[in-house]
């Protein structure tokens, strides 16, 4: 893996994109110093230039380099990063210069998080430089939790895949604000995007609000495009089972959360197939790892559509809802 992480940063450093694995999903990452080298990342994916990227540091040093920390919020930062770096949490702060304008679509902030992944980290401390790294897949499509996924992707487009396996969180990182509301208030904890760290887990740190924001251009932080994570076969949710009419002559997949009956959904229809997120158990970590895995088994299986079956909106479940919402948004 040595010659892997070698070569990934010798390439990075010629202005070239690889794809690399982290803990959440792989990311398609380029030098994110080098704007030439980030304009590759959004050609590849055929992504818009308005939707920010996130830039990766391989230790909290890096930090000042990509962003500066306000002072009435720099406790708070320090706290969490010292609790969730390395690992699924993704700051919005202010930008320094060295970050190209492209990196952040224009915007004055950048978002940053340290991978718990030992080959990304390890990768950007050969390259010495932090990583611009979305997920590595066309723009709008499911994220790929393993390097067969990337090259069904992006095959042909990029010239390097290191294979560190499945993707442990299974869902993109949670991305925050922070807002010092003065006196001896906590600060406010904006969560722009739900991910892996949950609300429940940063009530230790501050009041924390669930944005529930979507736009359809022009975000002002990564992860906030209504329509996204979708798979090419339209995926549909309902308020309650019975609102689901089936057409004749379609055929109709089911992502289930554990196949369980009493949810409404499995005995609703004939399906031509069904996909568990959580099998028997029901365990939203065991979903939050499956889900897009198992968006994409079902969107080869040629289905007219899809039909998710919703989660509790509790802990994960509500990036796992985020995510299904999104996808099912077009």
């Amino acid at each position: 893996m040595k010659a892997a992480v070698r070569e990934a940063a010798a390439l990075l450093a010629k202005g070239e994109i690889v794809a690399l694995p982290t803990e959440t999903v792989y990311g398609l990452g380029a030098d994110a110093f080098n704007a030439d080298a980030v304009a590759k990342v959004f050609a590849a994916k055929e992504r818009p230039a308005f939707d920010p990227l996130i830039v990766h540091i391989s230790s909290f040093k890096e930090l000042a380099e990509v962003a500066v920390v306000p002072e009435d919020i720099a406790a708070t930062v320090k706290s969490l990063a010292g609790a969730f770096w390395p690992g699924p949490l993704t700051i919005v702060l202010p930008k320094t210069d060295k970050v190209p304008d492209l990196v952040t679509s224009g915007l004055p902030t950048v978002a940053v998080r340290q991978s718990a992944n030992l080959i990304f980290r390890n990768v950007g401390k050969e390259l010495g430089r932090p990583i611009a790294a979305p997920s590595a897949n066309r723009f709008g499509r499911i994220s790929p939790t393993s390097a067969s996924a990337v090259l069904k992707e992006l095959e042909g487009r990029i010239p390097l895949v290191i294979d560190g396996g499945a993707c442990r969180e299974g869902l993109e990182s949670t991305i925050i604000t922070i807002e010092n509301r003065g006196g001896e208030q906590k600060p406010l904890i904006r969560v722009l995007r739900a991910g892996p760290v949950t609300k429940e887990e940063l009530q230790k740190f501050g009041k924390v609000v669930i944005e529930k924001k979507s736009v359809t251009e022009r975000p002002d932080a990564p992860g906030q495009l209504e329509s996204h994570y979708a798979p090419r076969t339209p995926l549909l949710m309902f308020d309650k089972p019975e609102d689901f009419r089936p057409e004749p002559g379609k055929k109709y997949g089911l992502l289930s959360y554990r196949g369980d009956p009493k949810a409404g959904y499995m005995d609703l229809h004939e399906w031509e197939t069904v996909e568990e997120l959580s099998p028997g158990s029901g365990k939203l970590m065991e979903a939050a790892v499956r889900l897009f895995h198992v968006m994409r088994v079902l969107d080869e299986e040629g289905l007219d559509a899809i039909v998710a079956e919703p989660v509790s909106e509790t802990g994960l479940g509500v990036a796992i809802m985020d995510r299904l919402r999104r996808a099912s948004a077009k």
